[in-house]
């Protein structure tokens, strides 16, 4: 049986899915071993030639957007360099952490295929990503030094658009994500997957807001954040009573946008 992916809004110029984690985007040369591709999964589902518009780690579940036509791609390809398109992610993160804007700026490391002829790292470049703390708890185990846990929900909207950028930044703050295997720790990370399932990156793009290119009205697609994020959301008792309710209830709805 062909997989499919779930789709959460489509029309003859565009198509978004929710992007499980774990899956690549399209073929990388750094990543050989791989047979499974959003680009080509998508193009056998719906019979017809999609062109991706932005990129999710591999790890990172959510909203990705495709064109359906290169004039399509070419314009919001321009919206997201022009950072017209507001993205919005949850992270779970380790520590109790203060809502606050983290303005700096990221190297660029050097791809070792694409960047081969080059003979350094580019130039730092700027990078602010808002951080808006929801809920934070305090788990009785002691995963590292101390005697009790602290981790925080996170909504994350960045403003610019680098190479791990979110990941990077809360790694910055001293508020690594969860599941995080390059920038986290891995006793939390070990613990999430042993004590609530969460073997994965907590972080999923669970909003997007742009203009349609071609109709020019404003577009906001929404979808759950991974299964096993909900369901570790889902397994802790939150310092913040009603928290829930400041967010769409779809990106914790179990039954909805599954992939």
């Amino acid at each position: 049986m062909t997989e499919k992916l779930p789709i959460i809004f489509q029309d003859e110029h565009l198509v978004a899915i929710n992007k499980p984690s774990g899956l690549l985007v399209h073929r990388s040369p750094i990543d050989r071993h791989e047979t499974r591709f959003a680009v080509q999964l998508l193009r056998d589902q719906i019979e017809q030639h999609v062109y991706p518009i932005h990129r999710l780690d591999k790890p990172t579940s959510g909203v990705l957007l495709f064109a359906l036509n290169p004039e399509t791609a070419r314009v919001l390809s321009e919206d997201f360099a022009e950072h017209r398109v507001q993205k919005h992610y949850l992270a779970l993160c380790r520590g109790h952490m203060e809502s606050q804007t983290c303005d700096h700026p990221l190297t660029v490391k050097l791809d070792r295929i694409a960047d081969k002829h080059r003979a350094s790292d580019k130039e730092p470049q700027t990078a602010l990503t808002e951080f808006y703390t929801q809920a934070r708890c305090e788990l009785p185990f002691a995963v590292d030094k101390y005697p009790v846990s602290h981790y925080s929900l996170v909504l994350c909207k960045p403003k610019t658009g680098r190479k791990h950028q979110i990941r990077r930044h809360m790694k910055h703050t001293g508020h690594p994500i969860v599941g995080d295997a390059k920038h986290g720790k891995s006793k939390h990370n070990h613990f999430f997957a042993h004590q609530f399932g969460a073997d994965h990156l907590l972080l999923s793009a669970v909003g997007l807001d742009f203009t349609h290119p071609v109709s020019g009205e404003k577009i906001s697609l929404n979808c759950n954040a991974a299964p096993k994020f909900i369901s570790a959301i889902h397994q802790i008792n939150w310092q913040e009573k009603g928290w829930q309710e400041n967010l769409s209830a779809q990106w914790f709805n179990p039954t909805l946008n599954q992939p």
